[in-house]
């Protein structure tokens, strides 16, 4: 394995992203997951009794510590007149009973002078004071050279004094911090280069993305010689983010021969990505390198047929190595080829040159002029070469809904949804109330088809997403497009549905919905039938 330590700050630094708050149910979460992924240092959080998450973190990790990674905490150098054997969050280390600290050093005289507000003397003294005293008891101490880049731009003497404090007072590493994210390759190879010269301790990279060169300055500064890169998982961070370290991981390992963690371990790069994303409550990563669900997306028609001949042809390293997969989008852009390939998947039995291949390609355009996308709702496209192959049996048939809203003067709401369908010449006519029109409407056809199919009581509508199609042509006129995903057990799809009227793009998608998950019950039921017999 590799000397070059891998050290993540998503519990800390990426949870100061907009729209985070992380328990500490979610933190420990997240660290098992980082954990099995072979990181070495998890920064948990803040040193201060106050930060009530962080606290229980830790006490937690004491109980059952991690198998691989060390928890490290994070806190400031003492404060200006005060000794370190005094200063209560210095102090709290101790009761933590962590293995490790890091202490923010400030590195740039203009920080120290004004925002610190203290003489750049003193502010050195903080650095040594205060690593001296975690390091008399017996704690790994990291130094995190705030504004290091800028410190060296503008006081390279200073920058890199704050660096010979540290070392002196026994620090184990510093880590040199593009804080405000403003540096380029160049200046941090030149400022990487100063400090080697200077201290003999290893060194680490902390990048910040605001010029969007995190990945791109970690990885100079690896090629400079440091021993730490530090970052998050999906760039999560202040701003614009920090360095995004399954971007870092992917390139260092595939690209530039740091064999940081096993093939296994690499495998699970994808999966860990998804489900930091889902823990923090943010946003599954769709354009990420590597980890993203689009990373290995082909939509083009020339990209289509060339990655069906060999797949090197658009793609810079196989899917898989990183728990990816490559997916071909179903898009007229795609071609004729594109589609072909997505409804043999099916085995539905298109061939090439059939009447249903041409039939299916003018039904996509016709569909795509109209707004669908079926990019993310592969199973309306399912359902959709299954007619025009004359494959599909309709499971029931609508005779009609009502959709009624009520407000009173307290601003009180109610829907309540009405619906009469018939499955095999029997009818069920029902309501159901909901919190708002479609899940009214969705509830009011479940209800009315699970006497005929008990199953679908395991199925479940779990998001809804609406987009103007045409809003500056036809204003309030203008069609939307609904997309519904719907799961059952650990199995969810996506549908789609397009109409001028919300609550009838809606009723597409969520018909879509319910058919396709009949189809997919039915076809379970086949399978074991077939099995046992």
């Amino acid at each position: 394995m590799s000397d070059l330590v891998l050290y993540d700050t998503t519990l800390r630094d990426g949870a100061q992203t907009e729209g985070i708050s992380l328990s500490a149910d979610d933190k420990i979460k997240i660290a098992r997951k980082l954990d099995e992924l072979g990181v070495d240092y998890i920064e948990g959080g803040f040193a201060d009794p106050n930060f009530h998450s962080d606290m229980e973190f830790f006490a937690r990790l004491r109980e059952e510590p991690m198998s691989h990674a060390r928890p490290i905490v994070f806190w400031l150098t003492r404060r200006a007149g005060r000794k370190a054997e005094d200063d209560p969050a210095l102090k709290n280390i101790l009761e933590l009973g962590v293995p490790a600290a890091v202490l923010v050093g400030k590195s740039w005289d203009m920080h120290v002078t004004h925002a610190l507000k203290v003489a750049l003397d003193e502010n050195l003294e903080m650095i040594r004071d205060s690593v001296a005293f975690l390091k008399e008891h017996g704690i790994e101490v990291g130094v995190d050279a705030e504004h290091f880049f800028d410190g060296y731009k503008h006081n390279p003497e200073y920058a890199i004094a704050s660096l010979v404090a540290a070392e002196e007072a026994g620090a184990d590493w510093v880590c040199l911090c593009d804080t405000n994210g403003g540096a380029l390759p160049g200046e941090v190879v030149r400022a990487i280069e100063a400090a080697q010269q200077a201290v003999k301790i290893p060194i680490g990279m902390h990048a910040h993305n605001d010029c969007e060169l995190a990945v791109a300055n970690t990885l100079a500064a690896v090629e400079s010689g440091v021993s730490m890169v530090q970052g998050t998982i999906n760039g999560y961070g202040e701003r614009c983010g920090t360095a995004n370290l399954c971007s870092i991981i992917g390139n260092l390992q595939l690209k530039m021969g740091r064999e940081l963690l096993s093939e296994e371990q690499l495998s699970q790069l994808y999966e860990t990505a998804h489900y930091v994303a889902s823990v923090a409550n943010m946003p599954t990563p769709e354009r990420e390198a590597y980890v993203g669900r689009s990373a290995f997306a082909h939509k083009g028609g020339m990209h289509v047929d060339a990655m069906l001949k060999y797949p090197k042809t658009y793609e810079h390293v196989r899917p898989e190595v990183v728990g990816n997969e490559r997916r071909f989008l179903v898009s007229d852009l795609a071609g004729r080829h594109g589609v072909i390939y997505k409804a043999q998947a099916l085995n539905l039995g298109l061939e090439k040159d059939s009447p249903q291949t041409q039939e299916l390609m003018a039904r996509l355009r016709e569909m795509e002029h109209a707004g669908y996308q079926f990019e993310g709702a592969e199973a309306s496209f399912e359902l959709m070469v299954r007619k025009c192959m004359g494959m599909h049996q309709p499971q029931f048939d609508l005779e009609g809904f009502r959709v009624i809203v009520e407000k009173n003067r307290d601003g009180e709401t109610r829907t309540e949804a009405t619906i009469k369908v018939e499955v095999g010449g029997e009818y069920e006519h029902t309501a159901a109330e909901g919190d708002g029109p479609v899940h009214a409407l969705d509830n009011a056809l479940r209800k009315a088809l699970e006497r005929f199919y008990p199953a679908l009581g395991g199925i479940r509508l779990t998001d809804f997403k609406v987009r103007v199609i045409n809003a500056p042509e036809q204003a309030t006129a203008a069609r939307v497009r609904v997309m519904v995903e719907s799961r059952s057990g650990a199995r969810s799809w996506t549908t789609v549905g397009v109409h001028t009227n919300i609550i009838e793009a809606s009723w597409q998608a969520l018909v879509d919905g319910v058919e396709y998950g009949l189809l997919q019950m039915m076809q379970s039921d086949e399978e074991e039938s077939s099995e046992a017999g």
